[in-house]
């Protein structure tokens, strides 16, 4: 498919101890050769030469070169890997002489591009490969690995499956009509089959939910009425100066953001403008912005004033919470008599930086999370093409609802099986391959 060799450095270049260069295609043995001091035209697969890179008969480096012999190699192609010492200049010289032998800078992603077109990997494995080198817990470590040894395809596969079960049964009633053996189908007939398609599918887009929050991150709205201390909260959980703290009423005006790792997940943490009536223009503009972020948080911390009783604002920051995943947080610890009498309030001094009950709060809130185990889909993407079969199998539903002829119905539930299968490569748009592989770094 692919008649020319590609070059790339594949490590980050920067001073280190170790820098590699990746070669792929059928001429990657050949151009080696040119520059290597070893023959390596009889080289076994996956073995390791060491020697020297060589221009002009003049010695760059020292180098100890991978052979890897297609198709057992990550492109099916023919790679070769020189390992180079890491200094940016001498790795780009040794690129350089790459191209000038005869190979081709690599776009970005373009080996693992090489890699899904030749059947390697889907293209669920492919973004798996990106999310890996992104990831920054051990679950979204997990989820990536998961994905690359094909978690994505043995979810979609029962339900593709099922697709093509129902289809076959419509094809053979639109085919075959004169057998006698072939019972006559009807709409009630796919009807529980269908129902039970969207149950299946709508555990899995439940999942794909969670499966997005660990790996971006849990938005975190800290709000409460002002001088309650949610800036020195932001502050002591980010262990760092990052709001202004001071005793005056309406200090923070605007949005201020931060983000900590919990275990296996992270918190996006927002302190917004204490929410209260205000004269001041600019403080009302950062109020709204507070609401705003409040109604899109996936969870709050609620902070309330201990050294003080509830008042109308407390009362009704609780009850416009009460819908919300939340904490609440009664703060001043050190300075409250039990003022405020709340079960569920977790008492903290953020200014002192006795915050570990809340942190004991959040790690159990957050410690049931199993998605490491099992599959689940990984990317927006995804998710969305999975949202999209899900409304051409109710199109479908609803269809057989209203008594329409099977053949008709078919067309919504081929339109499901498409969207199933887009989401694996296997029904594909170029210009959405290239921009997604156009994100990959160069060299992978």
């Amino acid at each position: 498919m692919f008649s020319d060799t590609i070059a790339a450095i594949s490590t980050p270049l920067q001073e280190g101890a170790i820098s590699i260069v990746r070669m792929s295609g059928e001429d990657a043995l050949e151009i080696a050769n040119k520059v290597f001091s070893k023959d390596l035209a009889k080289q076994k697969s996956h073995t390791i030469s060491y020697g020297y890179i060589q221009e002009n008969g003049q010695i760059l480096d020292e180098v100890l070169v991978s052979v890897f012999r297609a198709p057992k190699t990550y492109t099916r192609e023919d790679v070769v890997e020189i390992n180079c010492h890491g200094g940016i200049y001498i790795t780009r010289r040794i690129l350089e002489l790459l191209l000038a032998n005869g190979a081709r800078m690599a776009k970005p992603g373009e080996f693992t591009m090489r890699a899904f077109y030749h059947g390697r990997i889907d293209l669920s494995q492919a973004e798996a490969v990106e999310d890996m080198i992104e990831a920054t817990s051990d679950i979204s470590a997990s989820l990536a690995i998961n994905g690359i040894r094909g978690s994505v395809r043995r979810l979609l596969e029962p339900l593709i499956d099922d697709i093509m079960d129902i289809i076959a049964n419509i094809e053979v009633n639109i085919d075959y009509p004169e057998y006698e053996d072939v019972a006559t189908l009807t709409s009630q007939d796919l009807l529980p089959k269908t129902e039970n398609w969207l149950k299946k599918l709508d555990r899995i887009l439940e999942r794909a939910q969670s499966g997005q929050i660990v790996k971006q991150g849990i938005d975190t709205v800290i709000i409460g009425r002002p001088n309650v201390g949610k800036s020195s909260l932001l502050n002591a959980l980010l262990e760092e100066d990052k709001a202004i703290v001071t005793d005056i009423a309406g200090t923070t005006r605007d949005i201020v953001e931060g983000k900590i790792r919990l275990g296996s997940v992270q918190l996006n943490l927002i302190d917004t403008a204490g929410i209260r009536e205000a004269d001041d223009e600019i403080e009302r503009i950062g109020i709204q912005k507070s609401e705003q972020k409040l109604r899109e948080a996936q969870l709050v911390l609620l902070v309330l004033d201990g050294s003080s009783p509830l008042t109308e604002e407390d009362r009704r920051l609780i009850a416009l919470t009460e819908d919300k995943l939340r904490l609440i947080v009664i703060n001043k610890a050190d300075l409250h008599t039990d003022t405020i009498h709340i079960p569920e309030g977790i008492s903290i001094s953020a200014r002192n930086g006795q915050i570990e009950p809340l942190l004991d709060a959040l790690n159990e809130l957050y410690e049931q999370n199993v998605l490491k185990d099992e599959p689940v889909l990984s990317n927006e993407r995804q998710i969305g093409l999975l949202k999209l079969a899900r409304t051409d199998m109710i199109r479908a539903k609803e269809a057989m609802e209203m008594q329409i002829e099977p053949d008709l119905i078919e067309i919504d539930i081929m339109a499901a099986h498409d969207h199933l299968k887009e989401i694996l490569g296997e029904v594909s748009r170029e210009d959405l391959i290239d921009t997604l592989f156009s994100k990959f770094c160069l060299g992978k």
